[in-house]
């Protein structure tokens, strides 16, 4: 689906829709600007109003936490900031489920980290868990569990999360509320920037100068937010990115903001992380076989085709997959750690085997578990 007006009827038509609020819409140097939660939770009531199903994707729970702490401005060290999350999250659940019973809605906490979105076992739990809770007409309010995430295992920004839990709730729609009501086609001091109604695909973004690191208060910007929705696109989930006075035309299908369209079918949400998120741990190198069994003939890694590992990476962490000139085929998750496979190259099944026991008769990478690249890019 490509067509505009067609987008646009698809985010009004959805039913479940998923909403990402960043820290620099709620917040402010003194923490949880309340009057900006009111209008949010006022969006809310009225899509409730409309029929919709909502999950809340939020940040704010660091920025909110440094107002009652003694603390001048964000810090920088993973500790502080997960003490600012701990303090901060309880007040911040606290206002939205105040503000929101004035709408009669009832709220949710739904935490979540890397590991329960790449986690078979802990990614069903959470998603049977946000759909019982929107079968109850209970709204799930989402975030990253700062206080626990690792430095090196983490969304990075709930933008991304967002386009995620998209994915996982089956929602039909990803609505991107930021402080300017739409993406531009220049930074907005530029006196020619003007407004991009609609993106088809990312070679629609490829003459775009997208700028934006985050606030002092938040770690997102406007490339986090399109890189959102290229993720939810890849999905084939459509996105609206729009500021919050035009929230309510926008998910009514009105022509405000910009709305990406779906550009694949829908993804595991692992593949996604995989795809999007994930940073290699190391690379395995094939040789011309495999790499052309892997590229055109869809197959899985196998050890025959391995003739070198570099890094050090355990089993399930992420990898890329190179050719002999070490051109980027594909991203994977490999069943064997680095220490494993040299003495694996080489062999077939039959002789990994013979040589290692039953355990070692698998995949490499199983084809299920990869993404191929498209011109190095995953």
């Amino acid at each position: 689906m490509t067509d505009a007006a067609a987008v646009r009827d698809s985010v009004r038509r959805a039913e479940t829709i998923v909403v990402k609020v960043g820290s620099s819409s709620i917040t402010d140097e003194r923490g949880l600007n309340r009057d900006r939660l009111v209008e949010l939770t006022e969006i809310i009531g009225k899509l409730h109003d409309d029929g919709k199903n909502v999950i809340l994707v939020t940040s704010g729970a660091v920025a909110t936490g440094l107002g009652p702490m003694p603390i001048d401005q964000r810090p920088s060290d993973l500790p502080t900031l997960q003490a600012a999350a701990a303090v901060g999250q309880s007040l911040l659940m606290t206002a939205y489920t105040e503000e929101l019973a004035a709408h009669a809605v009832v709220t949710a906490q739904v935490l979540l980290t890397v590991d329960d979105m790449v986690r078979r076992s802990t990614y069903r739990n959470a998603q049977n868990t946000i759909n019982r809770l929107l079968a109850m007409n209970i709204l799930p309010i989402v975030n990253e569990n700062d206080a626990v995430a690792t430095d090196e295992l983490r969304f990075g920004d709930n933008d991304r999360l967002a386009a995620l839990v998209a994915q996982m709730a089956h929602a039909e729609a990803l609505v991107l509320l930021s402080d300017v009501p739409s993406l531009l086609s220049a930074p907005p001091e530029d006196p020619s920037a003007v407004r991009i109604p609609f993106v088809a695909g990312p070679d629609d973004l490829s003459s775009l100068t997208i700028g934006g690191s985050g606030s002092a208060v938040g770690t997102g910007g406007m490339a986090t937010k399109v890189q959102a929705a290229v993720i939810a696109a890849d999905s084939g989930i459509p996105s609206v990115l729009t500021s919050f006075d035009l929230a309510v035309s926008a998910v009514r299908g009105q022509d405000v903001g910009t709305y990406f369209g779906p550009t694949h079918s829908r993804r595991q949400t692992r593949l996604l992380w995989l795809a999007h998120l994930a940073e290699p741990a190391g690379s395995i190198r094939v040789d011309a076989g495999a790499a052309k069994a892997l590229t055109e003939g869809g197959s899985s890694l196998l050890a025959a085709g391995v003739v070198d590992v570099s890094g050090r990476f355990e089993a399930g962490e992420p990898v890329d997959i190179v050719d002999p000139r070490g051109t980027r085929l594909a991203r994977g998750l490999p069943n064997f750690s680095a220490d494993e496979l040299p003495q694996m190259f080489g062999l077939s099944k039959s002789e990994l085997g013979r040589r290692f026991g039953v355990s070692f008769q698998r995949e490499v990478v199983h084809r299920n578990d990869m993404m191929l690249t498209k011109n190095g890019t995953v």
